[in-house]
């Protein structure tokens, strides 16, 4: 994701900080869940349990929409898939990390065929909308409805650190189908490659390109592996970094 330059890293510096203490909360995360069931109200329906998955944030701040502790959750529809996409694309936080992405980018003088001002600021701020924008309707939407794949992150919440991280690494290449099985995340490597190819329709011609467009695109999933670690062990930091115990979640991880 664009915002993935400046937030992503302090996410990920955190999340490796846990060491072997992070094993210890791991039981912790499917425990939790069976204990918090007995003395609840009945049970969720499906769809609100997705409200609440796609409410979670960052930081309060930070969107994860697209994480969820079931493994078996059901598949979206292609209608669930456009609604969680446009509700991400359009948040207000999107906004702001564009500008602060355009921002850093003019500081740096990067895509230099912008020029500096007001007005490389706001080409540069369009750039960086509508890379987001068209990452996340091919990414998330489009190719996850045509492969019927499931664009969200399925978090693990067990095991050691070092199974959890290579589990979230793999999750940008391995990822859940609308059948139940699993397949290579063609949604997402495609996702990443056509929005790159779309940006030299709007980049300098400076910086368009097959060669670029392919560094762009694996730029694009460096950062996405980057979040899914962060996405995997954000309970553990709100718990152990930030001392506050993360809502149960409607179901067990597994």
């Amino acid at each position: 994701m664009v915002f993935a330059r400046w937030i992503l890293p302090l996410g990920l510096a955190l999340g490796l900080s846990f060491s072997s203490a992070a094993q210890q909360t791991a039981a912790g995360n499917s425990a939790n869940p069976a204990g918090q069931k007995q003395g609840q109200p009945p049970a969720q329906t499906e769809e609100e349990i997705q409200k609440k998955e796609q409410s979670q944030r960052m930081f309060s701040v930070v969107p994860m929409f697209y994480v969820t502790s079931r493994q078996n959750a059901p598949p979206l529809t292609p209608r669930q898939k456009l609604r969680l996409t446009l509700r991400d694309a359009l948040d207000p936080f999107e906004y702001v990390a564009a500008g602060l992405q355009a921002g850093l980018e003019q500081a740096a003088n990067d895509f230099s065929g912008y020029g500096q001002g007001a007005a490389g600021y706001g080409k540069r701020y369009g750039a960086a909308f509508a890379d987001e924008v068209s990452s996340q309707f091919f990414g998330d939407f489009l190719y996850p409805v045509l492969l019927k794949e499931d664009p969200r992150y399925f978090r693990s919440g067990q095991g050691t650190v070092k199974r959890r991280i290579g589990y979230a690494l793999a999750q940008e290449f391995v990822c859940h189908t609308d059948a139940g099985g699993r397949s290579f995340n063609w949604s997402g490597v495609l996702g990443a490659v056509t929005a790159g190819s779309l940006s030299n329709a709007y980049y300098p011609s400076t910086d368009r390109g097959f060669g670029l467009t392919m560094s762009r695109s694996a730029i694009a999933i460096g950062y996405g592996s980057a979040g899914a670690i962060v996405q995997e062990f954000w309970p553990d930091i709100q718990r152990r970094v930030l001392h506050k115990r993360p809502q149960p979640d409607s179901a067990p991880p597994h």
